[in-house]
């Protein structure tokens, strides 16, 4: 890590094109690090360092994690915000786009964090797995997001332990944001009151501390909510 315990450093974020990852690479940036932005949509990424990249896509995230990581110099840390849903009983959603949502979620956490462990082994770096507080509860018409995110959870406190004293593992547990998250759903599976979703700045916050905490202490999982969220607990 930098000599700076306020500097996280070289932070790769996926998903930081838009919403929460948008708000981390600003927190990044404010704190003096240097953040990464992997996307499938970059235009409108500006001032820092993209790669376009499907996460679904094992192939090519191992391919952009490699360039991202080589043009900065190394890895301090990574956050895996890219995230999808598909709404719907599971006999309604499409097969295809089901798998999809676990491809992103799960199977896209899982590819940028191995391909980036060389990178953040030889820095003591982080990782920062962005999970739901419909990791914790289940809810209906949600089985694909609820098994993606359920998944997250499982995967980084299994990756916890077996890298306990290479690199430090957080799971993030956001409630509902403010973001663009929500825009491609039908109606019935809108927020019907965004008041009660949390500003991702807030989020991007809590991941930043968990980011510069001194070496050998760890926060390992944090759930950050509006103080009125409705899906937890």
């Amino acid at each position: 890590m930098t000599a700076d315990a306020n500097n996280p450093g070289r932070v790769l974020v996926t998903g930081g094109a838009s919403g929460l990852g948008a708000a981390v690479v600003d927190a990044v940036l404010k704190a003096g690090g240097t953040p990464v932005v992997l996307d499938r949509d970059i235009s409108s990424v500006s001032g820092v360092k993209a790669f376009e990249v499907d996460v679904a896509d094992r192939l090519a995230v191992e391919a952009a994690v490699r360039e991202a990581a080589e043009t900065v110099g190394g890895l301090d840390g990574v956050v895996t915000a890219a995230g999808i849903d598909r709404c719907g009983k599971l006999a309604d959603v499409d097969a295809t786009e089901w798998e999809k949502v676990i491809g992103v979620n799960l199977m896209g956490t899982v590819s940028v964090v191995r391909a980036a462990l060389p990178y953040l082994k030889a820095n003591h770096g982080r990782v920062i797995t962005v999970a739901s507080t419909l990791g914790k509860r289940a809810v209906a018409d949600a089985t694909a997001y609820c098994a993606s995110k359920f998944g997250v959870v499982g995967f980084s406190h299994a990756l916890a332990a077996e890298t306990g004293g290479e690199i430090g593992v957080t799971t993030i547990i956001p409630g509902g944001m403010k973001t663009r998250f929500f825009d491609d759903r039908t109606e019935q599976y809108k927020p019907q009151d965004d008041s009660r979703l949390n500003d991702p700045a807030n989020t991007a916050q809590a991941i930043l501390f968990a980011l510069n905490q001194p070496r050998g202490c760890e926060v390992r999982e944090m759930l950050i909510c509006h103080e009125e969220e409705g899906s937890w607990p």
